[in-house]
């Protein structure tokens, strides 16, 4: 019984957060879902949109609904604006010469935060964007000869302009494996748009005067919770059969690795209890693998990429089904 209690508590939790966001974040629920999808999953998100579409809003807001034991304004949130001379050590830290103590002293960067907004990642250069692969893998980062471990609670949203905009440097695949999902923000439709314009003053304010809904403690327990998810051992094979499936398929070059399967699955664990289950589905797949795998891809042209992931899980889901069918005759 104190089981189903708590879950039903992480489950409620989650609603007040989306909707907690939503009062800032119009016109973006599928968005928001995502988002927290990768938080629960113990993971990262990269958005790419062009600008004004709400990403370093959502980060703020996010940020700001998580009560902090510390701080009146909720957990430690930094931005990194990243630019093309932008240094590790900006991100980093460095030594600094104390002279009350006659020695050097470590001083700690922005990355040693709970919510890190890395804003406009893709116009710093790859030396750059390397210096965030420690501490999003192992949630740690080494300086020297020594090791610091980050909080329990650090999640980055990176934001990216197009990679056809002028002064941006391409993602390598390393760092992109790093995001567990990648998706885009978009714009709202014409009826939401019209609201934000006709309420934008109120909007300004609620972002001013969030609510923090939940502590990091729950966030750390929702954490837990989604790993506990149960996942059928047929949607577990259809998992490595994607996977599989991206690794033979002629219009892509660089298929899924086996870290890519394992993220799926965490993410269809985490996204499961954001839509409020204990147990992942088919249509959970159907949301995910896009997001979760598309970004890890190499494809050969511009046209497989809007083709070849698809018919892999189109292939699956239709095999799903047919077992599903064969089981109820």
């Amino acid at each position: 019984m104190e089981q189903i209690i708590q879950i039903d508590e992480a489950l409620a939790n989650i609603d007040k957060l989306v909707n907690n966001i939503e009062r800032v974040i119009r016109g973006k629920h599928r968005q928001i879902q995502f988002v927290l999808t990768a938080l629960l999953a113990k993971g990262h998100v990269l958005m790419e949109d062009n600008p004004g579409t709400g990403k370093t809003v959502m980060a703020k807001t996010l940020a700001q609904s998580i009560a902090s034991r510390h701080s009146e304004h909720g957990v430690n949130f930094k931005r990194i604006q990243f630019t093309p001379d932008l240094l590790p050590m900006d991100l980093l830290g460095s030594h600094i010469y104390d002279e009350d103590q006659k020695e050097f002293i470590f001083k700690k960067g922005p990355l040693f935060c709970n919510v890190l907004l890395a804003d406009e990642i893709n116009r710093a250069s790859p030396k750059v964007q390397s210096a965030l692969l420690e501490c999003m893998a192992e949630n740690q980062i080494t300086i020297g000869e020594t090791t610091f471990p980050l909080e329990k609670l650090f999640f980055t949203i990176a934001t990216q302009n197009p990679v056809e905009m002028e002064g941006t440097y391409p993602l390598p695949a390393a760092q992109l494996d790093r995001f567990y999902i990648k998706l885009t923000f978009g714009y709202v439709d014409e009826d939401t748009e019209l609201d934000i314009y006709k309420d934008y003053l109120g909007i300004q304010n609620n972002l001013q005067h969030i609510e923090q809904v939940l502590s990091m403690e729950e966030i750390l327990f929702l954490q837990e919770e989604a790993s506990k998810v149960y996942v059928h051992d047929e949607i577990i094979a259809t998992a490595r059969n994607i996977v599989w499936d991206t690794r033979r398929h002629p219009d892509i070059t660089l298929g899924a690795s086996t870290r890519s399967g394992i993220t799926l699955l965490k993410c269809l664990k985490a996204y499961a209890l954001v839509k409020g289950r204990t147990f992942v589905t088919e249509d959970d797949l159907q949301q995910l693998v896009g997001p979760v795998l598309d970004h890890r891809l190499i494809y050969r042209n511009r046209d497989a990429k809007h083709k070849a992931l698809p018919s892999i899980l189109d292939k699956e889901l239709s095999r799903l089904s047919k077992l599903k069918l064969q089981a109820t005759v």
